[in-house]
């Protein structure tokens, strides 16, 4: 008697067991059901600092050349995807696409810091200091040093903006030196507002203040350029009226030549 009631017990608690699972498995599946994109989050990391792109820039480039993600299953974006459509604009260093929990779809932007603005006569665009050209924006003007005349940079450069050239990236590696040098210095970040680069190479540095032309030269023995530059305001430019002097030539090594025409 005690085994026949045994084996009902048991057929019983199997029973309970094979109903507690199969409405286990009915909730499980409908736990399952896809869950869908709600839309967009674009996060500009840096946007306190440069404006070259918008969360509807963004957005844009996205839709553009992956499609409308509302809608679209979580689990079948492709982020690796979207992140080289957004990495791609050279205005972006770098870019990071995930999904939350509440299924939206979140892309950070990093955008790059420009160091220098080269304007030619047929335009201008900015570069980084890694050597990676990026247009100009009609509604943001970056605060950087202007380098304009005779440029020989293509604004059309290599993959994603970077110079490739050899020759290009020379010139523009030893130019940068210049402008590293006087961006170092507050003195001189406050007094040069630009550098003009004349057909022979040679670089003119123009102030903020005042009519004097520094006559630079090629980009070479900056830092003695830079001294001579000095003793002129120190000692020079004091014994004379105010734009007495129209040019001062820095090229020449052990002394400063200074003209008045």
């Amino acid at each position: 008697m005690k085994k026949v009631t045994r084996y009902i017990l048991s057929g019983v608690l199997g029973g309970v067991l094979a109903l507690c699972m199969g409405v286990t498995f009915i909730a499980g599946q409908s736990s399952r059901k896809p869950i869908r994109c709600k839309g967009i989050n674009v996060v500009i990391t840096d946007s306190s600092t440069n404006h070259f792109v918008s969360g509807a820039d963004v957005r844009t480039f996205i839709e553009k050349s992956y499609g409308d993600v509302r809608g679209r299953q979580i689990d079948s974006l492709n982020l690796t995807r979207i992140e080289q459509i957004v990495d791609s604009r050279s205005a972006i260093f770098k870019s990071q696409a995930y999904v939350t929990r509440d299924s939206m779809l979140n892309v950070l932007v990093t955008q790059r810091k420009p160091i220098v603005r080269f304007q030619k006569s047929d335009g201008g665009f900015y570069a980084d200091a890694e050597g990676c050209i990026f247009p100009l924006q009609n509604s943001y003007a970056s605060h950087v040093q202007i380098i304009d005349g005779d440029i020989p940079l293509k604004a059309n450069s290599g993959h994603k903006g970077y110079i490739e050239d050899p020759k290009e990236m020379e010139w523009f590696r030893k130019v940068m030196d210049v402008v590293n040098y006087i961006e170092k210095e507050r003195t001189w970040r406050d007094k040069v507002v630009q550098i003009h680069v004349e057909k022979n190479g040679e670089l003119i540095l123009i102030p903020r203040e005042g009519r004097e032309r520094f006559l630079f030269g090629q980009p070479c023995r900056i830092e003695e350029k830079f001294s001579k530059m000095e003793k002129y305001y120190t000692y020079i430019a004091p014994s004379k009226e105010e734009g007495y002097y129209r040019s001062v030539d820095l090229k020449y090594e052990g002394q400063i030549v200074c003209r008045s025409r």
